[in-house]
C-alpha cells in the first residue's frame, strides 16, 4: 500500500490533494475519477485484445509443431527432433503465460468496470445534492465541509477495513502459494529435465514433453478455479443462477459429494451487491457443509416479483439402530417390575436413536453463520437457520425486473 501510493506520487509530481472544501469540488473530483477509469478500461480491453492474439498465435504455432514432433522418425535426424522439441517447450510457455495474463486482464477490466459504475453512481447522487435547496424552503443551508466530516469519521472503522483488506490480501498470497505457484515451480523443473534430456536421448525428450504440456494445462485449470474462488466472473456477465450452478457442479465434484442445485421461478438480475452477497453466503455454506462429509447437499432458490429466497441445506443417513422385539408393547398385563425394566429398556432404546439422529445432523460451524450474520446485516438480507442448524435460509428483497 505505501509503495502505491508512493509511485503514484512520484509520477503525478505533485503533492497528495487536500480533501474537497465543498460539494461542488467533491463533484469535480468524482467526473474526473469516472473519466480515468474509463481510459483505464479502454487500456485494459485494447491490451487484452493483443495477449488473446499472442496467445492464439503461440497456441497454433505449439500444436504444429507438436504434430511435427510426434510424426517425425524417432531415427531420423538428431539436430531436427532437438529443434522441434525446443519449440514445443518455448511455445508451450509462451502460450501458458499469454492465456494467465488475459485471465488477469479480464479480472482487472471488470474490476474496474464496478469501481467505474460505483464511481458514476456516488458522482451523480453528489450532484443531486444542491445545497440552494436543501432545506425545502429555497434558502442556502449551512453545511459542514466535507474535510469536517471525513476527520470527524472514527479511527477504528479505517483500521477495521484496513484489517480486512490484509486479511483478504494474505489469504489470498497463501492461495497462490499453495496453488498455481507451486505448479509452476514443478513446470520449470520439468521443462529443466527436458531441456537435459534433449542433448542426451531426443527420443525420450518427446514423452517428457508430453507430460509437460499436461502440466501446463492442469496448471491452467487450477489457475482459473483460483480465479473462481476470488471472484467468479460468470457472476458479473450472466448472473446469480448460472454461478451456483457452477458452483453446486465443481463444489461437488471436488469433494465426491453431490450438491443439488434448484430453482424455481424467472430469475433475473440483482444489484451486483445483492448478487456478490448471496453468492458468497450461499458459496460458504456449501463449503462449510461439505467440510463435515454429509451425503447430500442441496441448494434451492426460489424467486418471487418481491423477493428472492435461497435454502441450503445438508443431510447425511443416520445409523439404523436395531430394536429388540421383547421391547415391543404386547398389551399384556405384566408384573410391575417386569414393566418397570421394560420401560427402562425402550427408553434407553430411545435415547440411542435420538443419538444416532443427533450424530447424522450436518449443523453449520458458528464461525460460518457469524460471518454470514454480518454480510446479512450489511446487506439487509433476512438470515435464520433451521433444522437444528441443517439449513439456512435467506431472503432478499429483489428489485422486479426492468421491462424491454
Amino acid at each position: 500500500m505505501t509503495d502505491t501510493a508512493t509511485d503514484s506520487d512520484a509520477t503525478s509530481g505533485a503533492d497528495p490533494l487536500p480533501p474537497p472544501a465543498n460539494l461542488a469540488e467533491l463533484s469535480a473530483r468524482l467526473d474526473e475519477e469516472v473519466a480515468r477509469l474509463d481510459r483505464e478500461q479502454e487500456e485494459v480491453d485494447l491490451l487484452i485484445t493483443q495477449a488473446k492474439s499472442e496467445a492464439l498465435r503461440h497456441e497454433t504455432r505449439r500444436s504444429t509443431a507438436a504434430d511435427k514432433l510426434t510424426a517425425a522418425p524417432r531415427e531420423g535426424d538428431r539436430g531436427e527432433l532437438i529443434d522441434l522439441t525446443n519449440q514445443v517447450v518455448n511455445l508451450t510457455r509462451r502460450a501458458a503465460l499469454m492465456e494467465s495474463q488475459v485471465e488477469v486482464l479480464e479480472g482487472k477490466r471488470r474490476t474496474l468496470a464496478r469501481n467505474r459504475d460505483a464511481m458514476a453512481a456516488l458522482a451523480s447522487a453528489v450532484a443531486e445534492m444542491s445545497p440552494e435547496t436543501a432545506g425545502g424552503g429555497g434558502e442556502p443551508v449551512p453545511r459542514r465541509s466535507v474535510a469536517a466530516d471525513l476527520e470527524g469519521s472514527p479511527a477504528a472503522v479505517s483500521r477495521l477495513i484496513l484489517s480486512g483488506q490484509e486479511d483478504l490480501r494474505r489469504e489470498i498470497a497463501r492461495a497462490m502459494h499453495d496453488g498455481p505457484a507451486q505448479s509452476l515451480t514443478n513446470i520449470v523443473l520439468q521443462a529443466q529435465i527436458v531441456e537435459r534430456l534433449v542433448e542426451k536421448d531426443p527420443t525420450q525428450a518427446g514423452g517428457e514433453v508430453q507430460q509437460l504440456v499436461a502440466m501446463v494445462q492442469q496448471t491452467l485449470e487450477a489457475t482459473k478455479t483460483f480465479i473462481f474462488d476470488v471472484r467468479p466472473m460468470v457472476l458479473d456477465d450472466l448472473g446469480l443462477v448460472p454461478t451456483l450452478k457452477r458452483t453446486a457442479r465443481e463444489r461437488g465434484q471436488r469433494a465426491g459429494i453431490a450438491v443439488d442445485f434448484d430453482t424455481m421461478g424467472q430469475d433475473r438480475r440483482l444489484p451486483m451487491d445483492l448478487e456478490s452477497g448471496l453468492f458468497r453466503m450461499i458459496d460458504e455454506t456449501v463449503l462449510a457443509y461439505l467440510d463435515r462429509s454429509p451425503d447430500r447437499v442441496a441448494i434451492r432458490l426460489d424467486w418471487t416479483p418481491e423477493r428472492v429466497e435461497a435454502r441450503v441445506s445438508a443431510e447425511k443417513a443416520a445409523k439404523e439402530v436395531p430394536l429388540d422385539p421383547e421391547l415391543e408393547d404386547t398389551g399384556a398385563d405384566l408384573p410391575p417390575a417386569l414393566a418397570r425394566m421394560l420401560e427402562e429398556r425402550r427408553a434407553k432404546a430411545q435415547d440411542r436413536i435420538e443419538a444416532a439422529r443427533r450424530e447424522a445432523l450436518v449443523t453449520l460451524p458458528p464461525s460460518t453463520w457469524r460471518e454470514i450474520q454480518g454480510r446479512s446485516a450489511t446487506l439487509g438480507i433476512t438470515a435464520e437457520i433451521l433444522a437444528e442448524g441443517s439449513e439456512l435460509h435467506l431472503v432478499a428483497e429483489a428489485p422486479p425486473a426492468k421491462e424491454g
